[in-house]
């Protein structure tokens, strides 16, 4: 099947597929991004986020299916859309040993930008990364949050219509990806259309639809409220207590439960029956003299959805080191 031109998604998928050999990186999967939107893509490490990723700009050919990007096919309009799309690494693709303005100067003329139109651009970057009067110094020497803000600004040198962000604010510091995020809405607000991975939970919050992928297969999409009422079964009991080990042990072993997993220092347990399952976790706990500060039923996350779907997936709980850290490795 053509995908045509004339739709209005920014980004439309068929049956998208890539094998490599006998391994299926990513199966058929379909999917839309509509433009002006912030597009959330989740899975675990070899799920097949950075493969999609990389068919989608056209520089990965793939063994079957059909995408477009901001109307233009992708293998055979390839120049059409480098042309209209900006992206960003997680590494940045910076030059430390160039000045800021020497970056931006670069990455203009790469993308056609030059004489007078570079130079409006190059103000206009410099006042929204908030680098007016650090021009002349070294990138190297600027933190991960500034570096993050130069990078951003260098992918939208040339004005895109689209960007493609993977893992923008990796190895920043929380203020950083805050200020990060407010860059994207103010970009969304514009018209321009974000593709995004994130190993954050929270971020993907934010965003205004997601796709979950998992062992190349779409897993769950849609809005993130309307993949946590589709995809989450139960209610989520929030758990503050000692020797937090020891209680995930106790219930987990106890089979009652669709999910139990540590965030934080709280463990979530996920039930379809929390008032007669809040009484008997109290009574688990009290049974090895574990003191249960406080437990209340609370709305699941995105956290929970993800973790209880990557376990369903993979037909085995998560370990209990669980929680965020485990959420953020299989989610990179």
């Amino acid at each position: 099947m053509e995908l045509e031109r004339a739709n209005n998604h920014a980004v439309s998928t068929v049956d998208l597929t890539k094998k490599f050999g006998d391994f299926t990186a990513v199966d058929q999967i379909s999917f839309t991004v509509e433009r002006g939107e912030i597009f959330g893509f989740l899975g675990p490490n070899g799920a097949g986020k950075t493969t999609t990723m990389r068919m989608l700009m056209g520089l990965l050919p793939p063994t079957s299916g059909q995408a477009t990007v901001l109307g233009f096919d992708s293998q055979l309009q390839k120049n059409e859309i480098h042309q209209r799309i900006g992206y960003m690494s997680q590494r940045f693709s910076l030059y430390n040993d160039l000045t800021v303005a020497e970056n931006l100067n670069f990455f203009g003329r790469a993308y056609g930008v030059r004489g007078r139109q570079l130079e409006a651009r190059r103000k206009a970057i410099l006042e929204m990364a908030s680098l007016t009067g650090r021009e002349k110094e070294m990138t190297g020497n600027l933190s991960g949050g500034w570096r993050q803000r130069l990078a951003l600004g260098c992918a939208i040198l040339h004005e895109p219509e689209m960007l493609f962000l993977d893992e923008p604010t990796a190895g920043v510091d929380p203020i950083s990806r805050r200020d990060f995020w407010d860059l994207l809405y103010n970009l969304s607000n514009e018209g321009r259309t974000i593709f995004v991975t994130t190993h954050y939970m929270d971020e993907a919050e934010h965003c205004h639809r997601l796709v979950f992928i998992e062992n190349g297969r779409l897993a769950a999409a849609g809005s993130p409220e309307e993949i946590k009422k589709e995809k989450m079964d139960g209610q989520v009991l929030e758990i503050d207590c000692t020797d937090v080990e020891t209680a995930i042990k106790i219930l987990r072993d106890s089979g009652l439960f669709q999910e139990v997993a540590l965030y934080g220092a709280q463990i979530h347990v996920v039930t379809d029956n929390p008032l007669t399952h809040q009484k008997k976790i109290k009574e688990m706990l009290a049974a090895e003299a574990i003191t249960l500060h406080n437990m209340a039923a609370i709305e699941p996350s995105l956290e929970d959805v993800f973790i209880a779907s990557v376990r369903s997936e993979a037909g085995q709980p998560i370990s209990s080191s669980g929680g965020q850290q485990s959420t953020e490795e299989l989610t990179r």
